[in-house]
């Protein structure tokens, strides 16, 4: 069966009464792979996007209430869970080979009958920024990019992420001395050239999970290669956002990307 294609779509209860929500088992790289579809209530197309959520296993988790809050903004939301989360087949590798599941979710929003005329934005969260970026790099057609606390350099969160060494090195099989081509291989800034979309950054300054090196890397590479690239960095944030500031950038993003061609 071919990457993208939908085995089983089962409704899921929805946090807000304007939202649909389905929990998807899609085909990505032979395996079944689950992931949660919201989509307005309302009758009609919309365009896609794909959220690429942070962390590893539970941690990070799509939530439905997360992807409903982008789904009322007008938009068909895909957010895949990941080889090997919640009853899928197959085992997580940080950004290898599970990059896979994302290219495969394009796919399946790229055929999904309510995606208005084949746009689809790609959205990345921590970890995600790296999925976000890849996507980019390997479908050239992504209308935007926006990475929100965004991972960008494998190298750089090795090195800043202590706590995360163990499982990186169970993960990826080793650290970056050992196997620095396996970091380099997880890090989109080496193959920036090759994204086409446009890329909206949003950090916060104080983030000790994703700290703003990521962000200010990944601009000044975009720059570097001549790319579109608008970026917002909050002196106050975190990681995480207060939510009556989350709602306000969550609807700067979606207009942001609605006004992309």
């Amino acid at each position: 069966m071919k990457n993208g294609t939908i085995l089983k779509k089962t409704l899921f209860p929805s946090p807000n009464p304007h939202v649909e929500l389905y929990e998807i088992v899609y085909i990505s790289g032979g395996l079944r792979v689950k992931g949660m579809l919201a989509q307005p209530a309302k009758e009609g197309t919309y365009d896609g996007f794909l959220y690429l959520r942070g962390g590893i296993k539970g941690v990070g988790m799509v939530r439905p209430a997360r992807i409903a809050q982008f789904a009322q903004e007008g938009f068909i939301v895909f957010a895949p869970y990941y080889r090997g989360n919640r009853g899928g087949e197959g085992n997580e590798d940080f950004a290898g080979d599970d990059r896979e599941d994302a290219l495969s979710a394009y796919r399946f929003l790229e055929k999904y009958e309510r995606v208005h005329n084949g746009r689809i934005h790609v959205f990345g969260f921590s970890r995600g920024g790296v999925m976000a970026l890849f996507t980019g790099i390997e479908m050239k057609e992504v209308t935007s990019i926006v990475t929100w606390g965004g991972v960008s350099d494998m190298f750089l969160t090795y090195e800043e992420r202590k706590d995360l060494r163990r499982m990186m090195k169970r993960v990826i099989g080793g650290s970056p001395n050992k196997y620095p081509e396996r970091y380099e291989w997880r890090t989109p800034l080496y193959e920036i050239e090759e994204i086409s979309a446009p890329v909206l950054i949003i950090h916060g300054k104080k983030d000790q999970n994703v700290s703003i090196d990521h962000a200010y890397r990944l601009e000044k590479r975009l720059k570097e290669a001549g790319k579109s690239v608008e970026s917002y960095y909050f002196s106050a944030y975190t990681h995480y956002f207060p939510p009556l500031k989350n709602r306000e950038i969550v609807k700067m993003l979606c207009d942001w990307m609605k006004k992309q061609q």
